[in-house]
């Protein structure tokens, strides 16, 4: 049974838990993480779930899951990228990319976080009743396959919204990386 934390339409914890299913069926506010892990070159690593998922089968997504109850948003995000592709990240080194109010998932905030990593394609353990595969895009390549909504490249649940603004997110901090070199 996985338990959820109860957050106010401000992101505060109300103090109530309640099953997972219960959350969505009610649309009662929670938490969720999700992580841009870049690589050395800039190019962004996307995740395609597996068929047999509930939600999105089949489509790419970023890596990440619900904070669960009693965890923090960056106990949640190193466990589900442990979980999910087995990079284990130092807490030390978990920063909140910018936190808001998601339009793509109903009644929940969500934790957006940025990790560097060298590891390359192959490198990733996948979790594969979850993911069945990785992949490096630049930032344009997703551009482009969410704009011309390409059939060969899905990506799950992502209002325009949002994805435009974690895009955004990116292209200001991989410029950012490349000035300091």
């Amino acid at each position: 049974m996985e338990l959820l934390d109860e957050v106010n339409e401000y992101n505060e914890l109300t103090g109530n838990k309640y099953e997972r299913e219960y959350v969505h069926e009610n649309n009662i506010y929670h938490r969720h993480v999700s992580a841009w892990i870049m690589n050395n070159d800039g190019k962004i690593l996307m995740q395609k779930r597996a068929y047999s998922k509930k939600k999105n089968p089949g489509k790419w997504a970023k890596t990440g899951g619900h904070v669960d109850a009693t965890e923090t948003p960056e106990e949640a995000i190193k466990r589900e990228v442990y979980e999910e592709i087995g990079l284990d990240i130092p807490i030390e080194n978990i920063n909140v990319l910018d936190i808001y109010k998601s339009k793509s998932h109903e009644n929940s905030f969500t934790y957006n976080f940025l990790f560097i990593t060298d590891f390359s394609e192959d490198d990733f353990q996948l979790q594969l009743d979850e993911i069945i595969e990785v992949k490096y895009f630049t930032i344009e390549e997703l551009e482009k396959f969410y704009e011309e909504k390409n059939s060969d490249f899905n990506f799950s649940k992502w209002s325009s919204e949002d994805f435009y603004r974690e895009i955004n997110l990116l292209k200001d901090f991989k410029m950012k990386k490349l000035c300091k070199k």
